[in-house]
């Protein structure tokens, strides 16, 4: 077979195999096509044609049902066959016909415009009947399960793949070695997801230097420590150990086990003590019950038993106090694409009403507590991302607050130019924007710049905060380390070098 405009040569077998190839020319848009010379030459025959002009300029006709479904016109005109046929079998295939085939007919001419009939081969239409795990397949029944309701049953399309994909990918605790594939047969599709199990456990340390209140050069640290699906349910215990500067210690115990019972139901119980030097103590224990909405939403229920002793008599500011209560809480959470980051999407919202009782008072008083929490990680363009950050917190209530119930907030987690829990407030706010530098997929630069205020009735002050400064991530051997220098202080304040905080730490994988 020889093409004389483009003097191609394509061998076939037969004469068969060549009238179907001549025939195959219309599905290019080769309407015209013709036989110029047949030569033969012992065993081989030689076959001229001219494929004539291609008419992607065409008036198109459908079938009255695929018409119907598809919701169009009697006829068309396109100035583009090939992109019209590309649009209408995508169409189909959006609908589960994975396997839709697009078949054209010359029927003859209108105004010199070709005019042609399209048929589609749909074949079957495919849905999604079940996942088959590969590699890391020890997962919790009920998140199988959770996995099988949400796609079982749906249209097998590039956006449920899609969807599936993003899914998992980001999932805190298993990651996909590559994009699902898929398995048909004549009644079924199966996804088949190769999985493998993140390393999930992290040690999390963290030194800081700065000055405490009577400008003394301290150190102090965090330790926190994260054991999570040991047992292959999700599951996580956590142990968290702080210091700061003014002699205030947190030790902080936490226990989440995610599909209760093999169900969506998750319990979490967590233990917090704190104590300030030899002035005062308090023990916080919050336990929670939750329901999973998704792997990455919950929204739960928790109770509050909070009991707070003053050590030091001279105290004044403090007093001895019981609280207990129940609240409920809301968290979305979405683990980043960028393994540098931690997360992409994090929002945590509390609601807690107490009922407090003073030791040295008969009667009771009731206090209602919020909080609100919201990261995000934006991609700005290319190496460019913007982390955007805000945090409030409330206490109301009729009666006076003492010193000792106060919220604490500042340091390494929220304002890092200000020594760690050294801020104390019945109400607080503040955002924080952090521009990052991704140094290819080892490291990145920050630079930040944060402002809050805070408000403290006992105290009868309510200042603006401000916080600036700059850091180094990079991944070592041993884990992600972070270096950062920070500097904060009240608005109309003089700055002081004094006060800037450094602080260095490691987050590594286990």
């Amino acid at each position: 077979m020889i093409d004389t405009q483009t003097q191609k040569i394509k061998i076939v077998k037969d004469s068969t195999s060549a009238v179907k190839f001549l025939d195959s020319l219309a599905q290019s848009n080769y309407f015209f096509a013709q036989v110029i010379h047949v030569k033969k030459e012992g065993n081989l025959t030689k076959i001229q044609f001219d494929k004539g002009k291609n008419y992607n300029q065409t008036y198109v006709q459908i079938t009255d049902n695929d018409r119907q479904e598809l919701n169009l016109d009697s006829e068309i005109y396109t100035k583009n066959l090939d992109s019209l046929k590309k649009t209408i079998n995508k169409k189909f295939i959006a609908k589960g016909f994975a396997f839709s085939r697009v078949q054209s007919k010359y029927l003859g001419t209108k105004n010199g415009i070709p005019i042609v009939e399209l048929t589609f081969n749909k074949n079957d239409k495919r849905t999604i009947n079940g996942f088959v795990f590969k590699g890391y397949e020890n997962l919790p029944s009920r998140f199988v399960k959770n996995l099988n309701k949400e796609f079982q049953g749906k249209i097998y399309d590039d956006k449920n793949l899609l969807s599936i994909n993003n899914q998992l990918q980001n999932h805190p605790f298993l990651a996909l070695d590559r994009p699902p594939q898929s398995l048909f047969t004549k009644d079924s599709t199966q996804i088949y997801l190769f999985t493998q199990k993140k390393k999930t456990n992290s040690f999390d340390g963290i030194i800081g230097f700065g000055n405490d209140k009577t400008e003394k050069f301290t150190f102090n640290g965090t330790i926190n420590v994260n054991f999570r699906n040991v047992f292959n349910g999700f599951e996580t215990i956590n142990l968290y150990w702080q210091k700061n500067p003014d002699q205030g210690q947190t030790f902080n115990l936490q226990t989440d086990i995610q599909y209760f019972l093999k169900s969506n139901i998750g319990l979490n119980v967590n233990v917090n003590i704190f104590r300030q030097d030899s002035t005062f103590a308090n023990v916080k224990l919050l336990p929670s019950v939750y329901y999973n909405l998704s792997s990455r939403q919950k929204v739960g229920l928790r109770g509050t038993f909070e009991t707070s002793v003053i050590l030091d008599s001279l105290y004044t500011q403090g007093r001895d106090y019981t609280k207990t209560g129940a609240g409920t809480w809301y968290q979305f959470r979405e683990a980043s694409d960028v393994e540098l980051f931690q997360n992409k999407t994090n929002i945590r919202a509390e609601a807690d009403f107490l009922t407090i009782n003073y030791a040295d008072e008969e009667s009771k008083g009731q206090q209602m507590r919020y909080f609100l929490s919201a990261e995000r990680n934006v991609h700005i363009s290319g190496n460019h991302y913007l982390n955007l950050k805000g945090e409030s917190a409330l206490m109301s209530s009729k009666n006076e607050f003492s010193n000792n119930e106060l919220i604490r907030f500042g340091g390494w987690n929220s304002l890092r130019g200000f020594n760690e829990e050294s801020l104390y407030a019945d109400f607080y706010y503040y955002g924080s924007a952090e521009y990052r530098y991704l140094v290819g997929e080892q490291a990145f630069f920050d630079t930040f710049l944060q402002y809050g205020k805070l408000n403290n009735k006992n105290l009868g002050v309510n200042p603006e905060l401000y916080s600036v400064g700059i850091g180094f991530n990079f991944f070592l051997p041993i884990g992600l380390m972070s270096f950062q220098i920070a500097n904060g202080n009240q608005f109309r304040n003089e700055f002081r070098f004094g006060d800037t905080k450094i602080h260095w730490g490691l987050l590594s994988r286990f």
